[in-house]
């Protein structure tokens, strides 16, 4: 195991007093200042998934200097930053290295997708490390199924939402990404292709020939069922879904709710901005959820890890698990289109005043190997990098994390980390702490077993 990063935190004591104040409003005030400029300050997290692995040295963390086996195909640009330089093809992401941290020392051991994901998603270790296993109920609940529990209220039905998803590795539905151990009930609302519309609602919606009061005696009728039902049979799973329909029903009878889905209501040229495609569509999507006040919002900006071997003309398909053709791959589809939405998506949470209030992070799983190799056992003709996590780079930006700043370091080779490293634990911590949820608490599932909210630590060099 890699040693984690061992700076002092917040006391325990600390975390429950600020963790009490939070819950009456008054951990922001002045009186109370918390010690970390980033607790509380977030209204909302909104992660992009990266998944498949991005290589850090063909992204965030280029080795201009290393031999030519290592430092691969691209050249590299400077930034916004003095001294810091990008991949030559993420232009618009150098432009905008002044307004996000960037951490180059991100690592742990899982070196297979489905379990670092898990890892990612969870903030846990599965346990059966460098695996692809299933989704099981008694897996650790996906982080925003975790706010839910330990913050039910909120003013949009639904405090968690996955877009672009499910999420696959590659073509399994990878763990991590429901309720777990929590149920059913706790599930973020799994969005897929939104680019043509929000079908999922769609279909969801009453007839319009419906009058209003049918529905509602519709309904009426339903929940005396279900009582009638619970009566005879404590049912888990029929509590699951009843909680499930309470929420897809609170979300359709609010037109605010409704609406927040509608991108027609977006200025086709801010459409056009963000790209009209799956990755593109559903960050403008993941902006006007933030909008709405869903707390925590992911966007899995490729909906399998490697999609590209069912078709290689179909930048839609592909993810970052780049084993062969990593520099045709990264140059003709994937580094694009990222650096095209995600600068957007900065830029539109700037303008609006939200990049105050919202954390976002960009991140996924693990990196790729300093060495480019061709690997015979992959689709491809000219050669890639291996899964790699002992070193990798994610990006943080609002909600009080430092502007234009970077956290860490790499190795010259980009192998392994020359500073103390950070874990996906620490990273699911610090956005707990940015939306004032204590990570040293704990919450308890149906059968009332305790489990700790957090393994991780915050990341406060993120703040100072």
């Amino acid at each position: 195991m890699l040693r984690l990063l061992t700076d002092d935190g917040i006391t325990r004591r600390e975390w429950l007093r600020l963790g009490t104040l939070a819950g009456l409003g008054l951990a922001s005030s002045g009186s109370a200042a918390p010690r970390l400029r980033g607790t509380g300050k977030a209204k909302s997290v909104l992660v992009v998934f990266a998944s498949g692995g991005q290589s850090q040295i063909d992204t965030w963390d280029p080795k201009p200097d290393a031999p030519v086996e290592v430092r691969g195909a691209f050249g590299s640009i400077g930034t916004s930053l003095p001294g810091v330089r990008f991949c030559e093809h993420m232009p618009r992401l150098a432009a905008r290295a002044d307004r996000f941290t960037l951490v180059r020392s991100m690592s742990h051991d899982d070196l297979d997708h489905g379990s670092a994901c898990y890892l990612a998603l969870t903030g846990h270790f599965h346990p059966q490390k460098s695996s692809n296993p299933t989704p099981k109920p008694t897996d650790y609940p996906a982080l925003g199924a975790v706010i839910r529990r330990v913050r039910p209220a909120g003013k949009f039905p639904y405090q968690a939402v996955q877009l672009n998803g499910p999420l696959l590795v590659p073509e399994i539905v990878a763990a991590g990404q429901y309720g777990g151990l929590l149920g059913r009930a706790y599930e973020p609302l799994m969005l897929a292709d939104v680019s043509d519309g929000v079908r999922e609602l769609a279909a969801m919606s009453p007839r319009g020939e419906l009058p209003g009061v049918r529905v509602s005696r519709r309904r009426g009728l339903l929940d005396s069922l279900d009582r009638y039902t619970r009566r005879l049979e404590d049912d888990r799973a029929s509590l699951d879904l009843d909680v499930s329909r309470r929420q897809a029903h609170a979300l359709l009878s609010a037109s605010g709710s409704r609406d927040a889905f509608d991108l027609s209501r977006e200025p086709m040229r801010l459409r056009e901005r963000y790209g009209m495609h799956r990755s593109g569509q559903a960050c403008l999507l993941a902006r006007r959820l933030v909008e709405a006040g869903v707390p925590y919002v992911t966007v899995f900006f490729n909906p399998s890890v490697r999609g590209q071997d069912k078709d290689a003309t179909q930048t839609d398909l592909y993810g970052w698990d780049t084993h062969n053709d990593i520099f045709d791959s990264l140059r003709d589809h994937l580094l694009p289109r990222f650096d095209h939405t995600f600068s957007a998506l900065l830029d539109d949470l700037e303008q609006r005043g939200l990049l105050e209030t919202t954390l976002v992070v960009c991140m996924g799983e693990f990196g790729r190997a300093p060495l480019v190799a061709l690997e015979k056992n992959f689709v491809g003709s000219s050669p890639g990098r291996k899964h790699w996590g002992a070193v990798y780079s994610i990006v943080m930006a609002g909600a009080g994390v430092c502007r234009g700043k970077v956290l860490g370091a790499s190795d010259r080779l980009g192998a392994y980390p020359a500073t103390p490293p950070y874990n996906p634990t620490d990273v699911a911590a610090t956005m707990f702490s940015a939306l004032g949820i204590d990570p040293a608490g704990q919450y308890r599932d149906a059968l009332d077993r305790p489990y700790a909210i957090s393994e991780g630590k915050v990341m406060r060099g993120v703040y100072e």
